[in-house]
């Protein structure tokens, strides 16, 4: 199946929306409301301001913000110009950040006083040329300005840009990688576009849908699911600043009339796990939940669905280098533990060492095809040889696949446990442990063992309610053995108040790895 685009870049969706329907409401922040005419002025001043600054095709605009309508709106002012935008984790460190603006050499920096601490001064070591500030900012100079002060700049109708092609960059997301420092997935308009098609047809997106989006919106999924596929669709887009207090997503989820939420497993099992007032669960206009960034247990499945009856949970895989999103489960077709079919146009296969395809229902490698995938890494061209094959994008997870196309994630391959040449995916011992009633979460990981070569360890945190003076290693292990092999039993259980995670909630397994001894115990 071949893809029809009816646009080259993100631009031109919302001139489009504003031509179609200029007082439609696009964006719902906080009190305000912001229509689709009002949305593309603001772009458009935004723009010349970029333009008068002399950013122009192919410089790099880098974002380091919170959840915001200034994020969106400096998305589509930098690609107006065939710039290109570089959306950055706002939760790591002045030296990472003064790495990844050196690698990708970004002109501007768009970021607020929220992350001052980390961010301020990156011009002495950065190719950073200008600061623009969302909010209030104490040392402002030529170099430092606010945003409230360019962000009406007049748009000349004359104005001459440079024109953007479908296969041009347009995003840069930098990957946290499991060694080493990040790399940036450099991602084209096809790209993207490529996933808004694919889940406008999977979702069933019309203009009456209403998005909620909460999680960071530098992270892919976030990104290409939540903050671009509203505009594609000319739907709306509920923005929330930040996550806590969780009950205002809950209210603002009400009030608005959100339908589509995405989310990831600790959002769900902290719902799940939450008081939900009657009425929510009565007058919600939520008809389709999205699960992605790291496995839904089938427990949290089964109980999430006897909650929210009326809603569809439907689980999705990706990767920041597919644009995201792979593959989901289907509207009235869902398999518990399954991410799902590939969306459309895109291929999925499972092969060996030799990349040769395995049978059904055996597990290997999962690669992906199509034109979700990247167009390499920037700067990097033996991890791009490396993890591109004649089109094939290697994800590095092990996957099985059923006869109706539906894929079921394993394990990472890193992750991969070998035990006396036996495999032993910690995923499944992780499903096993969420079933157990006073467990929130559970991460296995494998260290290196004399006899075995390799054994399974275990980290999880207990429910926040209740007694559970009388959960302890013994009793794991026993409840376990009930319905896992021996050898697949962790060597140690520990817990502890909380698991290391990213921004997304994924938990982070190499932490783990780096505070444990040869015995099992954090150090």
């Amino acid at each position: 199946m071949k893809l029809t685009y009816k646009y080259n870049s993100f631009y031109e969706m919302i001139e489009a929306n504003a031509k179609v329907a200029p007082k439609k409401t696009t964006v719902f922040i906080d009190k305000e409301k912001i229509s689709n005419a009002d949305f593309l002025s603001r772009v458009d001043s935004f723009a010349r301001f970029l333009q008068i600054t002399g950013i122009g095709a192919g410089d790099k605009v880098a974002l380091i913000l919170p959840n915001s309508l200034e994020f969106i709106i400096a998305v589509y002012a930098t690609t107006k110009l065939g710039a290109i935008i570089v959306p950055i984790n706002n939760l790591l460190k002045r030296s990472e950040y003064e790495f990844i603006l050196n690698d990708c050499q970004a002109s501007i920096l768009i970021t607020s006083n929220d992350f001052e601490k980390e961010v301020s001064n990156l011009d002495e070591k950065t190719p950073i040329h200008q600061t623009v500030w969302i909010d209030d900012y104490s040392a402002l100079d030529k170099k430092n300005i606010q945003y409230g002060e360019v962000s009406h700049t007049n748009a000349s109708q004359d104005e001459q840009f440079a024109q953007v092609h479908l296969d041009d960059l347009a995003v840069i997301f930098y990957t946290s990688g499991t060694t080493g420092n990040p790399k940036g997935a450099m991602l084209s308009y096809r790209n993207i576009f490529s996933n808004m098609i694919g889940a406008e047809e999977s979702f069933n997106i019309t203009q009456k849908d209403r998005f909620i989006v909460y999680l960071p919106m530098f992270h892919a999924f976030t990104f290409s699911v939540m903050v671009m596929l509203p505009f594609y669709s000319n739907a709306s887009s509920v923005i929330i600043r930040k996550i806590l207090p969780f009950s205002n997503i809950i209210k603002q989820t009400l009030l608005k009339g959100v339908t589509i939420f995405l989310g990831v497993p600790d959002i769900y099992n902290a719902l799940i796990r939450a008081k939900l007032p009657w009425y929510f669960l009565w007058f919600n206009r939520i008809r389709i939940f999205i699960s992605g960034a790291s496995a839904l247990s089938e427990d949290t499945m089964n109980k999430f669905n006897a909650i929210f009856k009326r809603a569809q949970m439907l689980e999705g895989y990706g990767l920041s280098e597919c644009s995201p999103a792979v593959c989901v489960n289907r509207m009235g077709k869902q398999k518990v533990l399954s991410v799902g079919q590939a969306l459309p146009s895109y291929e999925m296969k499972v092969v060996d060492d030799e990349m040769v395809e395995v049978p059904l229902g055996d597990v290997g490698e999962v690669i992906v095809k199509g034109d979700c995938v990247m167009l390499g890494y920037l700067n990097n061209e033996e991890a791009t040889k490396d993890s591109i094959l004649n089109g094939w994008f290697r994800t590095g997870d092990l996957g099985k696949m059923d006869d109706e196309g539906y894929l079921y994630i394993v394990d990472r391959m890193k992750d991969l446990i070998i035990s006396k040449g036996i495999n032993i995916y910690p995923r499944q011992i992780e499903e096993e442990l969420m079933k157990l009633p006073y467990l929130k979460a559970a991460a296995v990981i494998g260290i290196k063992d004399t006899n075995s070569g390799e054994v399974p360890i275990a980290f999880v945190e207990l429910e926040d309610e209740g007694d559970h003076s009388h959960v302890n290693q013994a009793l794991m292990k026993k409840e376990l053995k009930l319905t896992l092999a021996n050898f697949k039993i962790p060597k140690v259980i520990t817990v502890i108040e909380e698991l290391p995670k990213n921004a997304t909630g994924k938990v982070l397994k190499r932490v783990l790895k780096d505070k444990v001894n040869e015995k099992g115990e954090l150090i």
